[in-house]
């Protein structure tokens, strides 16, 4: 269908003279609408397909900075600033699927960010994404300065289906919630500080790592002796 809503408009955008704001609004349409079915149903896929998490050792750091890497270039126009702390952050994960859920939470924020900027033109949408060890957990913190959570139900956020966007699949915050309980992690909503806004956290366990030397396998990810 998008494919040829754009062949529709390179073959025939050139020979409508009248009422041209219409047609390209309507091509747009389309193709917007197309890209939102499709969007609901690789969460859709995601969500019934979740494979089972193959365990590495990777840096923990660097799992956050590929993931704001990633949703930079996706909406350039929201901040996001990196916290870390100095030393070993080793986490025992997947990292592909730890990847997918930090994604979907940046993700999140920018879009609270967006809808917050809906109401207040000119706002500076900013993003703080930390990475915090306390103990035996090793937490990401992702707090944004959007329209922040729901006062009433917002434990249900995290429910299958739930949403409070007009266009959300409610399959987001499930998807992350599913791959932080396979960790053996959990999933904590709570307001910003200061508020407006929201801070999502993902906890996972965490091992403070020993002075034995950790093996190196084929892909360059450490694997545990």
């Amino acid at each position: 269908i998008q494919l040829s809503a754009e062949r529709l408009r390179r073959r025939y955008r050139g020979q409508i003279t009248g009422d041209l704001e219409t047609f390209d609004r309507c091509v747009d349409t389309i193709i917007r609408q197309v890209g939102d079915i499709g969007a609901m149903v690789d969460e859709f896929s995601a969500f019934a397909r979740m494979p089972a998490p193959r365990f590495a050792e990777h840096d923990a750091a660097e799992l956050l900075r590929a993931a704001v890497f990633a949703q930079r270039v996706a909406d350039p126009d929201v901040a996001i600033d990196i916290e870390g702390p100095k030393g070993d952050a080793t986490l025992v994960c997947d990292g592909r699927i730890v990847g997918q859920a930090l994604a979907n939470v940046l993700k999140n924020a920018s879009e609270a960010i967006a809808a917050r900027r809906a109401l207040s033109p000119g706002l500076a949408g900013g993003i703080r994404a930390r990475l915090a060890i306390q103990g035996d957990t090793l937490a990401f913190e992702i707090q944004d300065n959007g329209v922040g959570l729901p006062p009433k139900d917002r434990d249900r956020l995290t429910e299958p289906y739930v949403t409070t966007r007009e266009k959300g699949t409610g399959l987001g915050l499930a998807i992350v919630k599913r791959i932080l309980e396979d960790h053996g992690g959990r999933l904590d909503l709570h307001d910003a500080t200061p508020p407006p806004g929201a801070c999502v956290v993902l906890a996972f366990p965490y091992s403070h790592p020993s002075p034995q030397a950790a093996q190196t396998n084929a892909d360059g990810r450490k694997v545990r002796a």
